[in-house]
């Protein structure tokens, strides 16, 4: 069973930084796309980034490309959202997401954390 703990969120103001943490449990974490996803009130949950295994390969959404970077440390299990340059329309819950490589490859969520920009 694989876990997922999200951390970092918090209340920021326009043109400031967060850095998201998500903390997984199992053994399967370098075998896994890791992601980042978010949903604002009353929104469908949306792609932020994703991450390789290895983490060579990287994908941004439109919306966050040069402003947010994703990055894993297989060691620990860990993969981060670095968020600069926030604005007011970045203001969701933000979930972590595991997407096992292997079989069976069903998905993992986060809890979510909440993310909000506001002056």
């Amino acid at each position: 069973q694989v876990q997922l703990v999200e951390s970092g969120g918090g209340s920021v103001q326009p043109g400031g930084s967060l850095r998201l943490t998500c903390a997984a449990s199992g053994s399967i974490f370098r075998f896994s796309t890791m992601g980042w996803f978010r949903q604002a009130p009353g929104k469908q949950r949306e792609l932020v980034a994703t991450i390789t295994t290895s983490g060579g390969i990287t994908n941004y959404a439109d919306s966050v490309k040069g402003r947010f970077t994703i990055s894993r440390d297989n060691a620990k299990n860990t993969v981060y959202l670095q968020m600069n340059s926030l604005k007011p329309e970045d203001t969701a819950v933000y979930y972590c997401n595991l997407k096992p490589m292997l079989p069976p490859r069903t998905d993992y969520w986060g809890q979510g954390t909440q993310v909000t920009v506001s002056s």
